[in-house]
């Protein structure tokens, strides 16, 4: 098994905040990330693909077709964007970075396979500091 990674940047404001909860106790619990101003951050993002190289071509997936795909469907709709506002996905979801690189996953995992014959998505590294990341495998 062969593994391919794209990274690409983006950059984004969002609040934690759970609607059910007081302002005391958002503060409380999610502390400056509760910010009624919100707040933002240089997000990195690893995405992985896993599978066999194409006979053909040497390539588990075409990283500029990949790049693409990223782009097109999620950074494109995520870069300078306020997670809890501005974009459609995380409409009604709490902006953490969890939920954040599952919807990313729902998103790019069923459209791998359109531009990879023998590649599969294998996992999403997201990055919301240098010191500061999530993973995801599915």
């Amino acid at each position: 098994m062969v593994y391919v990674s794209r990274k690409e940047h983006f950059n984004a404001a969002h609040k934690l905040y759970n609607p059910n909860w007081s302002k005391e106790k958002n503060i409380e619990v999610f502390g400056p990330c509760a910010n009624e101003n919100w707040h933002g951050h240089n997000f990195e993002m690893i995405v992985t693909v896993k599978g066999i190289p194409d006979p053909e071509t040497g390539f588990v997936v075409d990283l500029k077709k990949l790049s693409t795909l990223i782009r097109r469907e999620v950074t494109d709709k995520l870069d300078h964007k306020n997670l809890n506002v501005d974009v459609d996905f995380m409409r009604g979801k709490m902006a953490s970075c969890e939920v954040l690189v599952v919807e990313i996953w729902n998103i790019l995992a069923p459209k791998v396979g359109a531009i990879s014959k023998y590649g599969a998505l294998h996992g999403i590294r997201l990055y919301e500091t240098p010191r500061n990341f999530v993973e995801y495998f599915g």
